[in-house]
């Protein structure tokens, strides 16, 4: 639509354990690279962060005398992170009810040279961009529309989309 490709891409991936980081960092990015072959003289820079949701670990704040989640937008980013991996703790949004669960983000690659801080605040915001909610959502907005269109597409679709909704949000 601008007539001209992106120089940095971010790539934020879901669904992998630590046992196969290494899978994502050796045979999955260099898929993503390859794609780029297809355009002539077009090396952007790219940053892959994995999104893990299923994780046991919690934090607490103490106030008043008691304990609490976290507020929103709270990072942890030291003492209790992987010495292996450039990866952080983040809990983008307020639990209704019970103790907020983090996610934990593990940067795999980092050519676009983000510093740790800036990853943290794209990530962050990525939280606020879901569209069927007013506030922040657990993972970056990029992911559960990932998850929606998935589940879509495994269920729903079985042809073509209408022609009125082809360049709608209509998977929301």
């Amino acid at each position: 639509m601008n007539h001209c490709l992106p120089q940095k891409i971010a790539v934020y991936r879901d669904g992998v354990s630590d046992s196969q980081l290494d899978t994502v960092l050796k045979y999955e990015i260099p898929q993503m690279q390859k794609c780029f072959d297809a355009f002539e003289n077009y090396q952007p820079s790219m940053v892959v962060v994995v999104v893990q949701k299923q994780i046991s670990t919690n934090f607490y704040t103490l106030t008043a005398e008691q304990f609490a989640s976290p507020p929103p937008g709270t990072v942890i980013d030291h003492t209790v992170t992987s010495s292996d991996w450039q990866d952080f703790f983040l809990l983008a949004h307020r639990s209704r009810q019970g103790c907020s669960i983090p996610t934990r983000y593990v940067c795999v690659l980092n050519t676009a040279n983000l510093s740790c801080e800036h990853l943290q605040r794209l990530t962050f915001k990525l939280c606020h961009l879901y569209w069927n909610w007013p506030g922040t959502i657990r993972v970056p907005a990029p992911c559960k529309y990932a998850h929606k269109l998935a589940f879509l597409s495994g269920q729903v679709l079985h042809h073509e989309p209408s022609a009125q909704l082809r360049d709608k949000l209509f998977f929301l």
